[in-house]
């Protein structure tokens, strides 16, 4: 089989990715109460799968992703503040902004080892992090970004308290996201990504330039953390420190860690099963849900995410 053969063979949709389809559609209809809930698991979900890119796919160590996120997250904001409050256009900002400052972050994780590119990207998110505590006048320092008011979508759809507008905002940008992103995967450039990924010596020998795939998926990866960001600001009205925390990072490293890293669809499923359970266990104990987080993660370990949905498996010997 060819190379072109096997990346088309790859690309193929498959049934199950029209029925995820279908019930992503089928949400939006019947989201009801739910519906802010389901915006969180969107931008969440959106947010994991841009992590997913640099580290499933390209191999780049982060603990400080939220760096993008929370940029995006402030830019989108600030537009809508002091410039015009149309979603789309400011979302588009947001989405340059975090491209450029990836760009820029790209250089600094080109060269060292993976425990220095995990310091590097911590130490930028704590850096803005304490640019946005500190330049209070701009970003409203630990009160946060206040009177934030978005516009109505498309000019007709008014953000509403119950958040079905904003749901089937996030949605279809997580659904824009994700074609574009399953294209780039399963192009030559996404085979490329997971071989320097594997043996980046190896993929040196045979002509590929490392760095300019590590800085393009850096980049690109950026940017959609950044536009998860938006997202956040833009439905909730409101930025905060908060989305440059480093709480933010390492819940999305946990969603990965649960859905899977280096499969598109891993961010999504491990953004829905952490929203939930962190929704339902917090809601019947609020004090200790982080022990049942933690007890979840341990076994999800031990037994392996495959044969954790089948329980009856778990005593055996592991294939």
């Amino acid at each position: 089989m060819s190379v072109r053969d096997s990346l088309s063979a790859a690309s193929a949709w498959r049934w199950w990715e029209f029925a995820l389809g279908l019930v992503a559609l089928g949400s939006c209809v019947f989201a009801g109460e739910h519906a802010l809930l389901l915006n969180e698991i969107a931008i969440l979900g959106l947010f994991a799968m841009s992590l997913d890119l640099v580290l499933g796919y390209a191999g780049i160590v982060s603990l400080g992703h939220a760096a993008f996120f929370g940029f995006g997250a402030y830019v989108a904001a600030l537009f809508a503040k002091h410039v015009m409050p149309d979603p789309l256009v400011g979302l588009a900002v947001a989405i340059v902004a975090s491209a450029l400052l990836g760009a820029l972050g790209s250089l600094l994780i080109l060269r060292g080892s993976d425990l220095t590119r995990l310091m590097v990207t911590l130490g930028v998110a704590s850096v803005l992090y304490e640019l946005a505590n500190k330049l209070d006048w701009l970003t409203g320092g630990t009160d946060g970004l206040q009177g934030v008011v978005m516009g109505p979508l498309l000019g007709r759809f008014e953000f509403d308290l119950y958040g079905r507008t904003a749901y089937a905002y996030s949605l279809a940008v997580l659904v824009l996201a994700l074609l574009f992103a399953r294209r780039v995967v399963h192009s030559p450039f996404g085979v490329s990504l997971k071989a320097l990924r594997d043996n980046r010596l190896r993929a040196t020998s045979v002509g590929l330039s490392v760095p300019a795939r590590l800085a393009a998926v850096y980049t690109f990866a950026a940017g959609l953390a950044g536009a998860a960001g938006a997202l956040l600001a833009q439905t909730s009205g409101f930025a905060s420190l908060d989305v440059l925390d480093f709480h933010r990072s390492a819940d999305v490293l946990l969603v990965l860690v649960i859905g899977g890293t280096g499969y598109l669809y891993g961010g999504l499923f491990g953004a829905i099963a952490f929203k939930l359970l962190h929704d339902l266990v917090s809601a019947w104990t609020p004090q200790y849900w982080l022990f049942w987080l933690g007890l979840f993660l341990v076994v999800l370990m031990l037994v392996g995410r495959d044969r954790f949905i089948r329980p009856w498996t778990w005593w055996g010997r592991k294939p």
